[in-house]
């Protein structure tokens, strides 16, 4: 059994880490193998003003690696469906990674996008689980977003 929550709170942490931005959510993301064992760790504006969490993430990892057909990406915030920002979503990115499984804690509030990325990837036969008991931690590390707090 996967250790979500664990996971989870270490995508959470990493967004505590991001430069504040007034146009962009602060996410983290941690993509973890069938092992347990953490792949690769993301955060928004981590090298870029315009980087996402997961695309940051998954950056770090060969698009050919074995592991990912059995990996779990954790994300502070759901994966974007649509952004401003650069021409693929994260949703996108994690389709085309064959990502099987995403954990998130906070459904992506209205703001910038109407974000549609939990129901896209359930349709694309993508293990779905939100655990929203932690959202509060990640408004908490979007406090400075209008409407946030």
């Amino acid at each position: 059994m996967p250790d979500d929550r664990g996971h989870l709170l270490q995508a959470i942490a990493l967004a505590e880490r991001c430069p504040p931005s007034d146009t962009a959510f602060s996410v983290g993301a941690v993509v973890v193998g069938a092992d347990g064992t953490v792949l690769a760790t993301g955060h928004s504006r981590e090298a870029d003003p315009h980087d996402h969490a997961e695309e940051t993430a998954l950056a770090k990892l060969d698009p050919a690696d074995p592991r990912l057909a059995g990996a779990t990406i954790y994300s502070s915030l759901e994966p974007c469906s649509a952004r401003t920002s650069h021409p693929v979503s994260c949703t996108r990115l994690i389709l085309g990674a064959g990502i099987p499984r995403v954990v998130f804690a906070w459904r992506e509030p209205a703001l910038f996008v109407d974000c549609e990325g939990a129901e896209l990837l359930r349709a694309a036969g993508r293990e779905v689980v939100e655990m929203a008991d932690l959202a509060p931690l990640v408004r908490r590390a979007n406090a400075h977003l209008p409407g946030v707090a």
